[in-house]
Protein backbone atom coordinates (compact mmCIF):
# COMPACT_ATOMS: atom_id res chain seq x y z
CA UNK A 1 0.00 0.00 0.00
CA UNK A 2 3.09 2.38 -0.15
CA UNK A 3 1.24 4.42 -2.82
CA UNK A 4 -1.96 4.61 -1.46
CA UNK A 5 -3.50 8.10 -3.08
CA UNK A 6 -6.37 9.11 -1.33
CA UNK A 7 -9.42 12.26 -3.24
CA UNK A 8 -11.38 14.57 -1.77
CA UNK A 9 -15.45 13.85 -2.09
CA UNK A 10 -17.20 16.89 -2.96
CA UNK A 11 -20.98 16.74 -4.29
CA UNK A 12 -20.57 12.81 -4.45
CA UNK A 13 -17.93 12.62 -6.56
CA UNK A 14 -14.14 11.74 -6.46
CA UNK A 15 -11.72 15.06 -6.61
CA UNK A 16 -8.17 14.91 -7.00
CA UNK A 17 -6.12 17.78 -5.57
CA UNK A 18 -2.38 18.48 -7.24
CA UNK A 19 -1.09 19.15 -3.87
CA UNK A 20 -0.17 16.08 -1.51
CA UNK A 21 0.83 15.74 2.10
CA UNK A 22 2.90 12.45 2.94
CA UNK A 23 1.05 9.97 5.26
CA UNK A 24 3.13 7.76 7.89
CA UNK A 25 2.89 4.25 9.24
CA UNK A 26 3.27 5.03 12.92
CA UNK A 27 4.07 1.83 13.79
CA UNK A 28 7.10 1.42 11.22
CA UNK A 29 8.10 5.08 10.20
CA UNK A 30 7.82 4.64 7.08
CA UNK A 31 5.74 6.49 3.98
CA UNK A 32 2.90 4.49 3.01
CA UNK A 33 0.78 7.00 0.84
CA UNK A 34 -0.30 10.49 0.31
CA UNK A 35 -3.53 12.24 0.70
CA UNK A 36 -4.66 15.89 -0.79
CA UNK A 37 -3.30 19.30 0.79
CA UNK A 38 -6.36 21.45 -0.41
CA UNK A 39 -6.60 25.19 -0.32
CA UNK A 40 -8.97 27.65 0.46
CA UNK A 41 -10.20 26.89 -3.52
CA UNK A 42 -10.98 23.55 -3.07
CA UNK A 43 -13.34 24.27 0.34
CA UNK A 44 -14.97 26.53 -1.07
CA UNK A 45 -15.75 24.26 -3.86
CA UNK A 46 -16.99 22.08 -1.05
CA UNK A 47 -19.08 24.07 1.03
CA UNK A 48 -20.92 25.46 -2.28
CA UNK A 49 -22.10 22.11 -3.07
CA UNK A 50 -22.81 21.77 0.78
CA UNK A 51 -25.21 24.75 0.34
CA UNK A 52 -26.83 23.84 -2.74
CA UNK A 53 -27.68 20.04 -1.30
CA UNK A 54 -28.98 21.61 2.28
CA UNK A 55 -31.85 23.37 -0.24
CA UNK A 56 -33.59 20.03 -0.92
CA UNK A 57 -31.74 17.89 2.26
CA UNK A 58 -33.29 20.04 4.75
CA UNK A 59 -36.55 18.91 3.51
CA UNK A 60 -36.05 15.24 3.77
CA UNK A 61 -38.45 13.59 6.65
CA UNK A 62 -37.34 12.55 9.54
CA UNK A 63 -38.31 9.01 8.33
CA UNK A 64 -36.17 9.49 4.97
CA UNK A 65 -32.64 10.75 7.35
CA UNK A 66 -33.08 7.67 9.43
CA UNK A 67 -33.56 5.25 6.38
CA UNK A 68 -30.08 7.22 4.81
CA UNK A 69 -28.32 6.90 7.81
CA UNK A 70 -29.45 3.27 8.87
CA UNK A 71 -28.41 2.50 5.29
CA UNK A 72 -25.17 4.31 6.00
CA UNK A 73 -24.75 1.76 8.61
CA UNK A 74 -25.17 -1.35 6.86
CA UNK A 75 -22.25 -0.28 4.46
CA UNK A 76 -19.95 0.53 7.49
CA UNK A 77 -20.63 -3.02 8.48
CA UNK A 78 -20.27 -4.33 5.36
CA UNK A 79 -16.95 -3.00 4.41
CA UNK A 80 -15.91 -2.93 8.37
CA UNK A 81 -12.44 -5.16 7.15
CA UNK A 82 -11.44 -2.51 4.81
CA UNK A 83 -12.42 0.43 7.15
CA UNK A 84 -10.53 -1.62 9.73
CA UNK A 85 -7.08 -2.14 7.66
CA UNK A 86 -7.08 1.57 6.81
CA UNK A 87 -7.48 2.45 10.80
CA UNK A 88 -4.97 -0.25 11.62
CA UNK A 89 -2.47 1.07 9.38
CA UNK A 90 -3.16 4.80 9.87
CA UNK A 91 -3.02 4.70 13.53
CA UNK A 92 -0.97 1.60 14.22
CA UNK A 93 -3.52 0.04 16.91
CA UNK A 94 -4.00 -3.79 17.63
CA UNK A 95 -6.33 -4.97 14.69
CA UNK A 96 -9.31 -6.77 17.51
CA UNK A 97 -9.36 -3.83 20.20
CA UNK A 98 -9.59 -1.72 17.22
CA UNK A 99 -12.78 -3.73 15.58
CA UNK A 100 -14.55 -3.93 18.55
CA UNK A 101 -14.13 -0.74 20.03
CA UNK A 102 -14.16 1.43 16.97
CA UNK A 103 -15.76 -0.13 13.93
CA UNK A 104 -18.31 -2.10 15.64
CA UNK A 105 -19.37 0.91 17.80
CA UNK A 106 -19.26 3.02 14.55
CA UNK A 107 -22.25 0.87 13.05
CA UNK A 108 -24.12 1.09 16.29
CA UNK A 109 -23.77 4.90 16.57
CA UNK A 110 -24.87 5.46 13.06
CA UNK A 111 -28.26 3.49 14.03
CA UNK A 112 -28.60 5.47 17.19
CA UNK A 113 -28.34 8.84 15.54
CA UNK A 114 -31.02 7.02 13.12
CA UNK A 115 -33.06 6.86 15.18
CA UNK A 116 -32.70 9.92 16.88
CA UNK A 117 -33.66 11.83 14.00
CA UNK A 118 -37.45 11.25 14.40
CA UNK A 119 -37.43 11.92 18.14
CA UNK A 120 -36.50 15.95 18.33
CA UNK A 121 -38.34 17.73 21.10
CA UNK A 122 -39.74 21.08 21.43
CA UNK A 123 -42.05 22.94 24.06
CA UNK A 124 -45.68 21.88 23.85
CA UNK A 125 -47.99 23.85 21.20
CA UNK A 126 -50.41 25.98 22.94
CA UNK A 127 -52.17 29.36 24.00
CA UNK A 128 -49.34 30.94 25.80
CA UNK A 129 -51.39 34.29 24.99
CA UNK A 130 -55.49 34.85 24.69
CA UNK A 131 -56.23 34.37 20.86
CA UNK A 132 -53.24 32.84 19.84
CA UNK A 133 -51.41 29.03 19.64
CA UNK A 134 -47.48 29.19 19.38
CA UNK A 135 -45.58 26.13 18.94
CA UNK A 136 -41.63 25.31 18.39
CA UNK A 137 -39.76 23.86 15.28
CA UNK A 138 -36.71 22.46 15.39
CA UNK A 139 -34.61 23.35 12.40
CA UNK A 140 -31.20 22.30 10.97
CA UNK A 141 -28.43 25.17 11.24
CA UNK A 142 -27.30 24.76 7.82
CA UNK A 143 -23.84 23.98 6.40
CA UNK A 144 -21.83 22.49 9.32
CA UNK A 145 -17.76 22.74 8.91
CA UNK A 146 -16.56 19.91 11.14
CA UNK A 147 -12.67 18.69 11.66
CA UNK A 148 -11.85 15.64 13.44
CA UNK A 149 -8.52 14.26 15.20
CA UNK A 150 -5.88 11.79 14.90
CA UNK A 151 -6.68 9.62 18.19
CA UNK A 152 -9.95 7.71 16.69
CA UNK A 153 -10.47 8.41 13.09
CA UNK A 154 -13.36 7.10 12.20
CA UNK A 155 -15.37 7.33 15.25
CA UNK A 156 -14.90 11.12 15.53
CA UNK A 157 -16.22 10.92 12.10
CA UNK A 158 -19.41 9.44 12.99
CA UNK A 159 -19.72 11.27 16.00
CA UNK A 160 -19.60 14.57 13.92
CA UNK A 161 -21.58 13.19 10.78
CA UNK A 162 -23.76 11.19 12.65
CA UNK A 163 -26.07 13.79 15.18
CA UNK A 164 -25.16 16.77 12.06
CA UNK A 165 -27.15 14.59 9.26
CA UNK A 166 -29.86 13.25 11.25
CA UNK A 167 -30.86 16.97 12.03
CA UNK A 168 -31.10 17.78 8.48
CA UNK A 169 -27.50 19.17 8.30
CA UNK A 170 -24.96 18.95 4.88
CA UNK A 171 -21.64 18.94 6.29
CA UNK A 172 -17.82 19.54 4.99
CA UNK A 173 -15.62 17.70 7.26
CA UNK A 174 -11.75 17.74 7.39
CA UNK A 175 -10.04 14.81 8.81
CA UNK A 176 -6.43 15.14 10.21
CA UNK A 177 -3.68 15.30 7.79
CA UNK A 178 -2.17 12.16 9.53
CA UNK A 179 -5.11 9.72 9.28
CA UNK A 180 -7.43 10.81 6.18
CA UNK A 181 -7.89 7.16 5.13
CA UNK A 182 -10.76 5.93 6.62
CA UNK A 183 -12.68 9.06 6.85
CA UNK A 184 -12.20 9.18 2.88
CA UNK A 185 -13.91 5.83 2.93
CA UNK A 186 -16.68 6.76 5.26
CA UNK A 187 -17.30 9.29 2.92
CA UNK A 188 -16.99 7.12 -0.40
CA UNK A 189 -19.79 5.06 0.97
CA UNK A 190 -21.33 8.37 2.05
CA UNK A 191 -21.86 9.53 -1.27
CA UNK A 192 -23.84 5.96 -2.33
CA UNK A 193 -26.99 7.03 0.68
CA UNK A 194 -26.99 10.62 -0.04
CA UNK A 195 -27.71 13.19 -2.22
CA UNK A 196 -24.78 15.13 -3.90
CA UNK A 197 -23.35 17.26 -1.48
CA UNK A 198 -24.73 16.42 1.76
CA UNK A 199 -21.88 15.02 2.73
CA UNK A 200 -18.30 16.25 1.55
CA UNK A 201 -14.48 15.56 3.36
CA UNK A 202 -11.70 17.40 2.74
CA UNK A 203 -8.15 16.37 3.38
CA UNK A 204 -6.07 18.83 3.95
CA UNK A 205 -3.64 20.55 7.13
CA UNK A 206 -4.27 23.39 9.33
CA UNK A 207 -4.34 25.86 6.90
CA UNK A 208 -7.36 23.74 5.05
CA UNK A 209 -9.02 23.93 8.85
CA UNK A 210 -8.43 27.80 8.81
CA UNK A 211 -10.37 28.34 5.64
CA UNK A 212 -13.08 25.80 6.50
CA UNK A 213 -13.68 28.00 10.15
CA UNK A 214 -13.60 31.19 8.44
CA UNK A 215 -15.46 30.27 5.55
CA UNK A 216 -18.71 32.92 5.25
CA UNK A 217 -21.34 30.12 3.92
CA UNK A 218 -20.36 27.84 6.88
CA UNK A 219 -23.42 28.18 9.41
CA UNK A 220 -21.49 26.13 12.29
CA UNK A 221 -17.99 24.82 13.11
CA UNK A 222 -17.51 21.00 15.08
CA UNK A 223 -14.54 20.15 16.17
CA UNK A 224 -12.84 17.56 18.15
CA UNK A 225 -8.84 18.73 19.32
CA UNK A 226 -6.71 20.67 21.34
CA UNK A 227 -7.51 23.34 23.98
CA UNK A 228 -6.03 25.56 21.20
CA UNK A 229 -7.32 24.21 18.71
CA UNK A 230 -10.84 24.85 20.06
CA UNK A 231 -9.35 28.71 20.94
CA UNK A 232 -8.21 29.43 17.36
CA UNK A 233 -11.62 28.30 16.17
CA UNK A 234 -13.61 30.06 18.77
CA UNK A 235 -11.68 33.12 18.07
CA UNK A 236 -12.14 32.71 13.74
CA UNK A 237 -15.48 31.54 14.16
CA UNK A 238 -16.28 35.31 16.33
CA UNK A 239 -15.92 37.22 12.95
CA UNK A 240 -19.05 36.87 11.86
CA UNK A 241 -21.21 34.99 14.82
CA UNK A 242 -20.94 31.58 13.89
CA UNK A 243 -22.38 28.90 16.21
CA UNK A 244 -19.45 26.42 17.81
CA UNK A 245 -19.30 22.95 18.77
CA UNK A 246 -16.09 22.40 20.52
CA UNK A 247 -15.02 18.77 22.11
CA UNK A 248 -11.27 19.35 23.33
CA UNK A 249 -8.84 18.11 26.04
CA UNK A 250 -9.01 16.65 29.25
CA UNK A 251 -7.04 16.08 32.87
CA UNK A 252 -9.15 13.08 34.10
CA UNK A 253 -8.76 12.57 37.70
CA UNK A 254 -9.65 9.10 39.21
CA UNK A 255 -10.42 9.65 43.37
CA UNK A 256 -9.59 6.65 44.64
CA UNK A 257 -10.36 6.07 48.52
CA UNK A 258 -9.18 3.69 51.00
CA UNK A 259 -11.68 1.05 51.41
CA UNK A 260 -11.27 0.13 46.94
CA UNK A 261 -9.20 -2.75 46.11
CA UNK A 262 -5.92 -1.82 45.49
CA UNK A 263 -4.62 -4.85 42.54
CA UNK A 264 -8.06 -4.20 40.64
CA UNK A 265 -8.18 -0.64 41.05
CA UNK A 266 -4.81 -0.53 39.67
CA UNK A 267 -5.79 -2.83 36.74
CA UNK A 268 -8.77 -0.74 35.61
CA UNK A 269 -7.02 2.29 36.01
CA UNK A 270 -3.70 1.23 33.98
CA UNK A 271 -6.45 0.43 31.64
CA UNK A 272 -8.04 3.22 31.15
CA UNK A 273 -4.72 5.64 31.34
CA UNK A 274 -3.10 3.40 28.82
CA UNK A 275 -5.96 2.54 26.08
CA UNK A 276 -4.44 3.96 22.71
CA UNK A 277 -1.28 5.23 23.99
CA UNK A 278 -2.98 7.50 26.24
CA UNK A 279 -4.01 9.48 23.38
CA UNK A 280 -7.66 10.09 24.87
CA UNK A 281 -9.05 12.84 26.23
CA UNK A 282 -10.96 10.84 29.04
CA UNK A 283 -7.90 9.31 29.37
CA UNK A 284 -7.15 8.87 33.33
CA UNK A 285 -4.51 11.20 34.02
CA UNK A 286 -4.47 11.80 37.37
CA UNK A 287 -4.69 9.08 40.05
CA UNK A 288 -5.89 11.11 43.54
CA UNK A 289 -5.63 8.06 46.33
CA UNK A 290 -6.33 8.46 50.01
CA UNK A 291 -2.95 8.46 51.69
CA UNK A 292 -3.49 5.19 53.99
CA UNK A 293 -4.24 3.47 51.00
CA UNK A 294 -1.02 5.61 48.89
CA UNK A 295 1.59 3.44 48.63
CA UNK A 296 -0.56 -0.19 48.09
CA UNK A 297 -2.34 1.57 45.19
CA UNK A 298 1.07 3.11 43.45
CA UNK A 299 2.58 -0.31 43.98
CA UNK A 300 -0.16 -2.11 42.07
CA UNK A 301 -0.52 0.81 39.35
CA UNK A 302 3.25 0.29 38.66
CA UNK A 303 3.01 -3.66 38.63
CA UNK A 304 -0.26 -3.12 36.00
CA UNK A 305 1.58 -0.40 33.82
CA UNK A 306 4.67 -2.87 33.21
CA UNK A 307 2.39 -5.74 32.59
CA UNK A 308 0.63 -3.44 30.09
CA UNK A 309 2.34 -4.60 26.81
CA UNK A 310 3.07 -2.11 24.04
CA UNK A 311 3.70 -3.15 20.29
CA UNK A 312 2.72 -2.93 16.36
CA UNK A 313 -1.06 -4.36 15.55
CA UNK A 314 0.69 -7.96 14.54
CA UNK A 315 1.86 -7.87 18.12
CA UNK A 316 -0.17 -9.45 20.99
CA UNK A 317 -0.17 -5.47 22.50
CA UNK A 318 -2.60 -3.57 24.65
CA UNK A 319 -1.46 -0.71 22.42
CA UNK A 320 0.32 0.96 19.69
CA UNK A 321 2.46 3.24 18.95
CA UNK A 322 1.91 7.73 19.11
CA UNK A 323 0.59 8.75 16.24
CA UNK A 324 3.65 10.86 14.87
CA UNK A 325 6.97 11.39 15.43
CA UNK A 326 5.92 15.14 16.69
CA UNK A 327 3.52 13.55 19.10
CA UNK A 328 6.56 11.31 20.21
CA UNK A 329 8.59 14.10 21.07
CA UNK A 330 6.13 16.19 22.80
CA UNK A 331 5.68 13.31 25.37
CA UNK A 332 9.07 12.36 25.76
CA UNK A 333 9.26 16.41 26.17
CA UNK A 334 6.78 15.94 29.23
CA UNK A 335 8.56 13.47 31.10
CA UNK A 336 11.86 14.64 30.64
CA UNK A 337 11.29 17.97 31.81
CA UNK A 338 9.79 17.00 34.95
CA UNK A 339 10.65 18.86 38.22
CA UNK A 340 13.30 17.01 40.70
CA UNK A 341 10.66 15.77 43.55
CA UNK A 342 9.17 13.78 40.60
CA UNK A 343 9.84 10.23 40.62
CA UNK A 344 9.57 7.83 37.24
CA UNK A 345 8.17 4.92 38.90
CA UNK A 346 8.47 2.90 35.82
CA UNK A 347 8.52 3.52 32.13
CA UNK A 348 9.77 7.39 31.05
CA UNK A 349 11.10 6.53 27.31
CA UNK A 350 10.49 5.55 24.17
CA UNK A 351 11.15 2.10 22.95
CA UNK A 352 14.50 1.59 21.03
CA UNK A 353 12.68 0.04 18.11
CA UNK A 354 11.01 1.67 14.65
CA UNK A 355 8.24 3.32 15.29
CA UNK A 356 6.97 6.20 17.74
CA UNK A 357 6.36 3.18 20.82
CA UNK A 358 6.78 4.63 24.39
CA UNK A 359 6.62 3.00 27.28
CA UNK A 360 3.43 3.00 29.90
CA UNK A 361 4.80 5.77 32.27
CA UNK A 362 3.93 6.12 35.80
CA UNK A 363 4.97 9.05 37.58
CA UNK A 364 4.85 9.73 41.52
CA UNK A 365 6.00 12.47 43.72
CA UNK A 366 4.16 15.27 41.82
CA UNK A 367 2.56 18.60 43.40
CA UNK A 368 -0.67 19.65 42.06
CA UNK A 369 0.77 23.30 40.40
CA UNK A 370 3.62 21.03 38.35
CA UNK A 371 3.04 21.13 34.42
CA UNK A 372 2.30 17.46 33.85
CA UNK A 373 -0.63 17.96 36.39
CA UNK A 374 -1.95 20.55 35.20
CA UNK A 375 -1.54 20.31 31.43
CA UNK A 376 -2.69 17.59 29.01
CA UNK A 377 0.07 15.21 27.69
CA UNK A 378 -1.37 12.72 25.65
CA UNK A 379 0.16 10.27 25.89
CA UNK A 380 0.87 7.03 28.22
CA UNK A 381 1.93 8.94 31.54
CA UNK A 382 0.05 8.71 34.63
CA UNK A 383 0.58 10.53 37.84
CA UNK A 384 -0.26 9.04 41.51
CA UNK A 385 -0.77 11.94 44.28
CA UNK A 386 -2.15 11.30 47.70
CA UNK A 387 -4.77 13.20 49.65
CA UNK A 388 -6.53 13.14 52.93
CA UNK A 389 -9.79 14.31 53.28
CA UNK A 390 -12.43 14.11 50.79
CA UNK A 391 -12.91 18.45 50.71
CA UNK A 392 -8.89 18.08 49.83
CA UNK A 393 -9.34 15.37 46.85
CA UNK A 394 -12.05 17.29 45.37
CA UNK A 395 -9.85 20.33 45.44
CA UNK A 396 -7.79 18.30 43.80
CA UNK A 397 -9.47 17.01 41.34
CA UNK A 398 -11.34 20.12 40.49
CA UNK A 399 -7.79 22.06 40.80
CA UNK A 400 -7.28 21.75 36.82
CA UNK A 401 -8.77 23.87 33.47
CA UNK A 402 -10.18 20.77 32.19
CA UNK A 403 -13.55 19.44 33.15
CA UNK A 404 -14.36 16.43 31.08
CA UNK A 405 -13.98 12.66 32.33
CA UNK A 406 -13.68 11.60 35.98
CA UNK A 407 -14.10 8.85 37.94
CA UNK A 408 -14.66 7.83 41.80
CA UNK A 409 -13.08 4.15 43.30
CA UNK A 410 -15.25 3.21 46.57
CA UNK A 411 -17.62 1.16 48.13
CA UNK A 412 -19.20 3.54 49.63
CA UNK A 413 -22.00 4.22 47.60
CA UNK A 414 -22.98 7.44 49.96
CA UNK A 415 -19.81 9.11 49.37
CA UNK A 416 -19.90 8.41 46.06
CA UNK A 417 -22.86 10.08 44.77
CA UNK A 418 -22.16 13.13 46.98
CA UNK A 419 -18.30 13.23 45.64
CA UNK A 420 -19.88 13.39 42.21
CA UNK A 421 -21.85 16.22 42.78
CA UNK A 422 -19.30 18.31 43.52
CA UNK A 423 -16.72 17.27 40.60
CA UNK A 424 -16.56 19.77 38.11
CA UNK A 425 -16.56 17.68 35.19
CA UNK A 426 -19.09 16.77 32.30
CA UNK A 427 -18.93 12.94 32.73
CA UNK A 428 -18.17 11.25 36.29
CA UNK A 429 -17.78 7.46 36.51
CA UNK A 430 -18.38 5.57 39.33
CA UNK A 431 -15.99 2.06 40.01
CA UNK A 432 -15.34 2.30 36.27
CA UNK A 433 -13.93 4.74 33.41
CA UNK A 434 -14.19 5.26 29.73
CA UNK A 435 -17.53 3.90 29.69
CA UNK A 436 -18.76 5.75 26.55
CA UNK A 437 -22.06 4.93 24.96
CA UNK A 438 -24.26 6.54 22.27
CA UNK A 439 -27.21 7.09 24.06
CA UNK A 440 -25.27 9.41 27.08
CA UNK A 441 -24.02 12.23 26.54
CA UNK A 442 -20.26 13.17 26.03
CA UNK A 443 -18.61 16.58 26.69
CA UNK A 444 -17.30 18.68 29.29
CA UNK A 445 -17.10 21.94 30.90
CA UNK A 446 -14.09 24.78 30.86
CA UNK A 447 -11.50 24.46 29.14
CA UNK A 448 -12.29 20.70 27.93
CA UNK A 449 -15.28 23.03 25.67
CA UNK A 450 -18.75 23.84 24.78
CA UNK A 451 -22.06 21.31 23.60
CA UNK A 452 -22.57 17.45 23.63
CA UNK A 453 -20.99 14.63 21.16
CA UNK A 454 -24.00 11.75 21.32
CA UNK A 455 -27.26 11.15 22.48
CA UNK A 456 -29.75 13.11 21.91
CA UNK A 457 -28.46 16.14 23.20
CA UNK A 458 -25.85 15.92 20.50
CA UNK A 459 -28.60 15.75 17.72
CA UNK A 460 -29.96 19.06 19.36
CA UNK A 461 -26.93 20.85 19.34
CA UNK A 462 -27.24 20.81 15.27
CA UNK A 463 -30.35 22.47 15.50
CA UNK A 464 -31.85 25.89 15.84
CA UNK A 465 -35.01 26.71 17.60
CA UNK A 466 -37.87 28.57 16.10
CA UNK A 467 -41.03 29.89 17.72
CA UNK A 468 -44.20 30.32 15.47
CA UNK A 469 -47.13 31.97 17.11
CA UNK A 470 -50.48 32.29 15.31
CA UNK A 471 -53.14 34.64 15.55
CA UNK A 472 -57.11 33.40 16.44
CA UNK A 473 -58.06 36.32 14.34
CA UNK A 474 -57.99 36.91 10.20
CA UNK A 475 -56.43 40.16 9.21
Amino acid sequence: MSDLTLHNIIDGERVEVAARMELTDPATGEVYGSAPRSSATDVDAAVSAARRAFVSWRRWTPAQRQTALLSLADLVAEHADHLLAAEVRSTGKPSEATRVVEIDRCVDQLRFFAGAARVLDGLAGGEYAEGHTSYVRREPVGVIGQVTPWNYPLMMAVWKLGPALAAGNTVVLKPSDTTPWSTVLLGELAARVFPPGVVNIVCGDRDTGRALVAHPDVDMVSITGSTRAGSQVMSAAAADLKNVHLELGGKAPAVVFADADPVRTARALADAAFFNAGQDCTAVTRVLVQREAHDALLAALVAAARDTPTGAPSEDAFYGPLNSADQAERVAAVVEGLPAHAVVETGGARLDRPGYFFAPTVVSGVRQDDDVVQHETFGPVVTVQPFDTEEEALAMANGVDFGLTSSVWTADLGRATRVSADLDFGCVWLNCHQVILAELPHGGYKQSGTGRDLSRYGVEDYTRVKHVMVSHTAP
